[in-house]
Protein backbone atom coordinates (compact mmCIF):
# COMPACT_ATOMS: atom_id res chain seq x y z
CA UNK A 1 0.00 0.00 0.00
CA UNK A 2 0.64 4.01 -0.54
CA UNK A 3 2.11 5.84 2.22
CA UNK A 4 0.61 8.61 3.46
CA UNK A 5 0.54 11.27 0.31
CA UNK A 6 3.10 9.84 -1.54
CA UNK A 7 2.10 7.94 -5.01
CA UNK A 8 4.44 6.09 -7.36
CA UNK A 9 2.77 6.17 -11.20
CA UNK A 10 4.82 4.27 -13.85
CA UNK A 11 3.87 3.33 -17.62
CA UNK A 12 5.58 0.35 -19.84
CA UNK A 13 4.99 -0.36 -22.74
CA UNK A 14 5.76 -4.60 -22.45
CA UNK A 15 6.46 -6.21 -26.15
CA UNK A 16 4.38 -8.89 -24.46
CA UNK A 17 6.89 -9.83 -22.66
CA UNK A 18 9.69 -10.61 -24.89
CA UNK A 19 12.83 -10.49 -23.52
CA UNK A 20 15.22 -7.98 -25.25
CA UNK A 21 17.79 -6.57 -22.67
CA UNK A 22 20.67 -9.01 -21.98
CA UNK A 23 19.06 -11.61 -24.20
CA UNK A 24 21.50 -13.70 -26.14
CA UNK A 25 20.81 -13.63 -30.62
CA UNK A 26 19.54 -16.91 -30.49
CA UNK A 27 16.37 -15.69 -28.59
CA UNK A 28 15.91 -12.46 -30.40
CA UNK A 29 15.50 -14.25 -33.88
CA UNK A 30 12.19 -13.35 -35.38
CA UNK A 31 9.25 -15.89 -35.76
CA UNK A 32 8.61 -16.43 -39.77
CA UNK A 33 5.87 -16.87 -41.84
CA UNK A 34 5.57 -20.10 -44.52
CA UNK A 35 7.33 -17.75 -46.90
CA UNK A 36 9.75 -17.37 -44.26
CA UNK A 37 9.46 -13.35 -43.77
CA UNK A 38 9.94 -11.84 -40.19
CA UNK A 39 6.48 -11.48 -38.39
CA UNK A 40 7.43 -10.53 -34.71
CA UNK A 41 9.34 -11.89 -32.24
CA UNK A 42 9.65 -15.29 -31.00
CA UNK A 43 6.98 -17.00 -28.86
CA UNK A 44 7.63 -16.19 -25.41
CA UNK A 45 6.31 -19.11 -22.81
CA UNK A 46 8.13 -18.24 -19.37
CA UNK A 47 6.73 -15.73 -17.63
CA UNK A 48 9.23 -15.43 -15.17
CA UNK A 49 11.27 -12.07 -16.28
CA UNK A 50 8.63 -10.14 -17.03
CA UNK A 51 7.00 -11.09 -13.23
CA UNK A 52 10.74 -9.38 -12.57
CA UNK A 53 10.29 -6.47 -14.28
CA UNK A 54 7.14 -5.76 -12.30
CA UNK A 55 8.69 -6.18 -9.12
CA UNK A 56 10.86 -4.07 -10.14
CA UNK A 57 8.79 -1.44 -11.07
CA UNK A 58 6.78 -1.77 -7.50
CA UNK A 59 4.28 0.98 -8.87
CA UNK A 60 0.52 1.85 -7.11
CA UNK A 61 -0.43 2.18 -10.40
CA UNK A 62 0.79 0.90 -13.44
CA UNK A 63 -0.23 2.11 -17.29
CA UNK A 64 0.48 -0.82 -19.53
CA UNK A 65 0.39 -1.24 -23.59
CA UNK A 66 1.03 -3.85 -26.27
CA UNK A 67 -0.66 -6.61 -23.50
CA UNK A 68 -1.55 -10.16 -24.37
CA UNK A 69 -4.58 -12.21 -23.48
CA UNK A 70 -4.53 -15.97 -24.56
CA UNK A 71 -1.97 -15.42 -27.64
CA UNK A 72 -0.14 -18.88 -27.96
CA UNK A 73 3.23 -16.14 -28.16
CA UNK A 74 3.17 -15.51 -24.81
CA UNK A 75 1.74 -19.13 -22.90
CA UNK A 76 -1.95 -18.20 -22.81
CA UNK A 77 -1.58 -16.13 -20.13
CA UNK A 78 -3.60 -12.99 -18.86
CA UNK A 79 -1.39 -10.70 -18.71
CA UNK A 80 -2.82 -7.90 -17.28
CA UNK A 81 -4.35 -10.41 -14.93
CA UNK A 82 -1.10 -12.08 -13.74
CA UNK A 83 0.81 -8.25 -13.50
CA UNK A 84 -1.85 -7.49 -11.14
CA UNK A 85 -1.49 -10.37 -8.98
CA UNK A 86 2.55 -10.05 -9.10
CA UNK A 87 1.55 -6.30 -8.18
CA UNK A 88 -0.59 -6.94 -5.19
CA UNK A 89 -3.10 -4.52 -6.69
CA UNK A 90 -6.86 -5.54 -6.64
CA UNK A 91 -8.13 -3.66 -9.17
CA UNK A 92 -7.27 -3.56 -13.06
CA UNK A 93 -8.58 -3.88 -16.25
CA UNK A 94 -7.64 -4.97 -19.65
CA UNK A 95 -9.08 -2.40 -22.85
CA UNK A 96 -8.67 -4.75 -26.34
CA UNK A 97 -7.85 -2.96 -29.17
CA UNK A 98 -7.66 -6.17 -31.41
CA UNK A 99 -9.26 -9.61 -32.00
CA UNK A 100 -6.59 -12.42 -33.06
CA UNK A 101 -2.64 -11.98 -33.11
CA UNK A 102 -0.99 -8.38 -34.51
CA UNK A 103 1.11 -9.00 -37.31
CA UNK A 104 1.89 -8.27 -40.78
CA UNK A 105 -1.02 -9.91 -41.82
CA UNK A 106 -4.52 -8.68 -41.37
CA UNK A 107 -5.95 -11.92 -39.52
CA UNK A 108 -7.24 -10.05 -36.91
CA UNK A 109 -10.42 -7.84 -36.14
CA UNK A 110 -11.11 -4.67 -34.19
CA UNK A 111 -12.13 -5.82 -30.83
CA UNK A 112 -16.22 -5.19 -29.96
CA UNK A 113 -16.22 -3.20 -27.29
CA UNK A 114 -19.97 -3.18 -26.56
CA UNK A 115 -19.61 -5.91 -23.93
CA UNK A 116 -17.75 -3.92 -20.92
CA UNK A 117 -17.30 -7.33 -19.42
CA UNK A 118 -14.78 -8.53 -21.79
CA UNK A 119 -12.37 -5.44 -20.69
CA UNK A 120 -11.64 -7.07 -17.13
CA UNK A 121 -11.89 -10.80 -16.92
CA UNK A 122 -10.76 -13.94 -18.63
CA UNK A 123 -14.25 -16.10 -17.99
CA UNK A 124 -16.54 -14.29 -20.73
CA UNK A 125 -14.13 -14.54 -23.73
CA UNK A 126 -11.24 -17.17 -24.13
CA UNK A 127 -10.09 -15.82 -27.17
CA UNK A 128 -6.87 -14.50 -28.06
CA UNK A 129 -6.78 -10.69 -27.86
CA UNK A 130 -4.19 -7.49 -27.56
CA UNK A 131 -4.17 -3.88 -26.41
CA UNK A 132 -3.78 -2.09 -23.29
CA UNK A 133 -4.40 -2.18 -19.51
CA UNK A 134 -4.05 -0.49 -16.14
CA UNK A 135 -3.39 -1.73 -12.29
CA UNK A 136 -3.95 -0.19 -9.43
CA UNK A 137 -3.48 -0.65 -5.52
CA UNK A 138 -5.33 1.99 -4.89
CA UNK A 139 -9.64 1.78 -4.85
CA UNK A 140 -10.75 3.00 -8.87
CA UNK A 141 -14.04 4.52 -8.24
CA UNK A 142 -14.64 4.66 -12.10
CA UNK A 143 -13.62 3.12 -15.28
CA UNK A 144 -13.69 5.17 -18.90
CA UNK A 145 -13.00 3.52 -22.25
CA UNK A 146 -12.87 4.88 -25.66
CA UNK A 147 -11.36 3.60 -28.79
CA UNK A 148 -9.62 5.33 -32.18
CA UNK A 149 -10.13 3.60 -35.53
CA UNK A 150 -6.58 2.33 -37.36
CA UNK A 151 -4.62 4.27 -39.85
CA UNK A 152 -5.63 2.37 -43.44
CA UNK A 153 -2.10 1.67 -44.86
CA UNK A 154 0.89 0.01 -43.58
CA UNK A 155 4.14 1.53 -42.65
CA UNK A 156 7.47 0.03 -42.27
CA UNK A 157 8.63 -0.33 -38.90
CA UNK A 158 12.04 -2.13 -36.95
CA UNK A 159 11.43 -5.48 -35.39
CA UNK A 160 13.91 -7.41 -32.92
CA UNK A 161 16.08 -9.89 -34.90
CA UNK A 162 18.75 -11.30 -34.41
CA UNK A 163 22.21 -10.53 -35.74
CA UNK A 164 20.05 -7.07 -35.86
CA UNK A 165 16.83 -5.10 -36.05
CA UNK A 166 14.51 -5.92 -39.27
CA UNK A 167 12.56 -3.86 -41.10
CA UNK A 168 8.95 -4.75 -42.69
CA UNK A 169 6.13 -3.34 -43.21
CA UNK A 170 3.15 -3.31 -40.20
CA UNK A 171 -0.18 -3.08 -40.43
CA UNK A 172 -1.77 -0.08 -38.25
CA UNK A 173 -4.22 -1.43 -35.76
CA UNK A 174 -7.14 -0.10 -33.92
CA UNK A 175 -5.72 2.00 -30.43
CA UNK A 176 -7.60 2.63 -27.23
CA UNK A 177 -6.99 4.71 -24.19
CA UNK A 178 -8.31 3.64 -20.54
CA UNK A 179 -8.96 5.97 -18.23
CA UNK A 180 -9.50 5.32 -13.84
CA UNK A 181 -10.86 8.15 -11.38
CA UNK A 182 -8.66 6.71 -7.80
CA UNK A 183 -10.03 7.21 -4.51
CA UNK A 184 -6.55 8.67 -2.99
CA UNK A 185 -5.84 9.83 0.83
CA UNK A 186 -6.21 13.54 -0.37
CA UNK A 187 -9.33 12.98 -3.03
CA UNK A 188 -10.19 11.63 -6.22
CA UNK A 189 -7.25 11.23 -9.25
CA UNK A 190 -7.81 10.45 -12.77
CA UNK A 191 -5.14 8.13 -14.16
CA UNK A 192 -5.28 7.15 -18.06
CA UNK A 193 -3.43 4.87 -19.99
CA UNK A 194 -3.28 4.77 -24.15
CA UNK A 195 -0.61 3.50 -26.88
CA UNK A 196 -1.43 5.96 -30.05
CA UNK A 197 -0.73 5.05 -33.52
CA UNK A 198 2.71 4.70 -35.16
CA UNK A 199 1.04 6.58 -38.60
CA UNK A 200 2.18 10.16 -38.45
CA UNK A 201 -0.71 12.47 -38.21
CA UNK A 202 -3.35 9.51 -36.97
CA UNK A 203 -1.55 10.19 -33.88
CA UNK A 204 -1.64 13.78 -33.31
CA UNK A 205 -5.14 13.54 -34.16
CA UNK A 206 -5.61 10.61 -31.65
CA UNK A 207 -4.30 12.74 -28.94
CA UNK A 208 -6.25 15.59 -29.45
CA UNK A 209 -9.01 13.60 -29.15
CA UNK A 210 -7.59 12.22 -26.01
CA UNK A 211 -7.43 15.43 -24.43
CA UNK A 212 -11.07 16.17 -25.31
CA UNK A 213 -12.42 12.68 -23.94
CA UNK A 214 -10.48 13.48 -20.48
CA UNK A 215 -11.73 17.38 -20.58
CA UNK A 216 -14.53 16.73 -18.17
CA UNK A 217 -12.64 13.72 -15.54
CA UNK A 218 -11.25 14.66 -12.72
CA UNK A 219 -8.05 16.23 -11.44
CA UNK A 220 -5.64 16.30 -11.11
CA UNK A 221 -4.87 13.94 -13.86
CA UNK A 222 -2.09 11.97 -14.80
CA UNK A 223 -1.82 10.65 -18.85
CA UNK A 224 0.79 8.20 -19.80
CA UNK A 225 1.42 5.74 -22.02
CA UNK A 226 3.23 5.08 -25.63
CA UNK A 227 2.14 8.12 -27.68
CA UNK A 228 4.45 7.02 -31.07
CA UNK A 229 5.12 10.53 -30.39
CA UNK A 230 9.10 12.35 -29.63
CA UNK A 231 10.21 14.38 -27.17
CA UNK A 232 8.00 17.83 -26.15
CA UNK A 233 5.58 17.26 -29.06
CA UNK A 234 2.75 15.67 -26.66
CA UNK A 235 3.21 18.42 -24.31
CA UNK A 236 2.52 20.74 -26.86
CA UNK A 237 -0.54 19.52 -28.17
CA UNK A 238 -2.13 18.72 -25.04
CA UNK A 239 -0.68 22.00 -22.95
CA UNK A 240 -0.16 19.48 -20.24
CA UNK A 241 2.98 19.12 -17.62
CA UNK A 242 5.96 16.91 -18.75
CA UNK A 243 6.45 14.66 -15.51
CA UNK A 244 9.62 13.17 -17.13
CA UNK A 245 11.40 13.93 -20.20
CA UNK A 246 13.89 11.18 -20.91
CA UNK A 247 14.56 9.00 -23.82
CA UNK A 248 13.09 5.48 -23.94
CA UNK A 249 13.72 3.88 -27.18
CA UNK A 250 15.12 1.63 -27.87
CA UNK A 251 16.02 -0.14 -24.10
CA UNK A 252 19.28 -1.10 -25.44
CA UNK A 253 20.48 2.43 -26.28
CA UNK A 254 17.92 4.69 -25.83
CA UNK A 255 17.70 7.74 -28.24
CA UNK A 256 14.06 8.40 -28.61
CA UNK A 257 11.49 9.62 -25.80
CA UNK A 258 8.20 7.69 -27.55
CA UNK A 259 6.68 6.83 -23.45
CA UNK A 260 5.10 9.77 -21.94
CA UNK A 261 4.05 10.80 -18.11
CA UNK A 262 2.10 14.30 -18.16
CA UNK A 263 -0.30 15.59 -15.88
CA UNK A 264 -2.80 18.55 -15.73
CA UNK A 265 -4.08 20.05 -12.87
CA UNK A 266 -1.41 19.20 -9.91
CA UNK A 267 0.16 21.94 -7.87
CA UNK A 268 3.26 23.81 -8.82
CA UNK A 269 4.98 22.58 -5.63
CA UNK A 270 3.38 19.00 -6.40
CA UNK A 271 5.29 19.59 -10.16
CA UNK A 272 8.36 20.40 -8.65
CA UNK A 273 8.52 17.74 -6.09
CA UNK A 274 8.59 14.97 -8.94
CA UNK A 275 11.71 12.53 -8.90
CA UNK A 276 11.44 10.28 -12.16
CA UNK A 277 13.19 7.95 -13.69
CA UNK A 278 13.58 5.41 -16.64
CA UNK A 279 14.14 1.59 -16.10
CA UNK A 280 15.48 -0.95 -19.14
CA UNK A 281 13.52 -4.10 -17.74
CA UNK A 282 14.55 -7.34 -18.82
CA UNK A 283 11.31 -7.58 -21.70
CA UNK A 284 10.82 -5.50 -23.77
CA UNK A 285 12.26 -2.90 -26.64
CA UNK A 286 10.93 0.12 -24.68
CA UNK A 287 12.15 1.21 -21.14
CA UNK A 288 10.20 1.98 -18.78
CA UNK A 289 9.02 5.53 -17.26
CA UNK A 290 8.43 6.02 -13.69
CA UNK A 291 7.48 8.65 -11.11
CA UNK A 292 6.95 9.60 -7.38
CA UNK A 293 4.82 12.42 -6.89
CA UNK A 294 3.06 14.21 -3.73
CA UNK A 295 -0.26 14.23 -4.06
CA UNK A 296 -1.54 17.72 -3.23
Amino acid sequence: MIESQRLRVATFNLLHGVPVVGADAASLRPTLDANGRPVGPPPVLDDTALRDSVRRLNADVLGLQEVDVHQPRSGHQHQVQLIAEESGAPWWRFVPAVRGTPGVERDWQPADHTDHRSHDDAVHDEGPRYGIGLVSKLPVLEWHTTVFDAAPWTLPLLIPASPRPRVIRVPDEPRAALAAVIATPTGRLTVATTHLSFVPGYNVRQLRRLRTWLAGMPRPLILMGDFNLPGSLPRRITGFTSLIDAPTYPSNRPRAQLDHIMADGLTRSAVAGVRGETLALPVSDHCALVVDLTLP
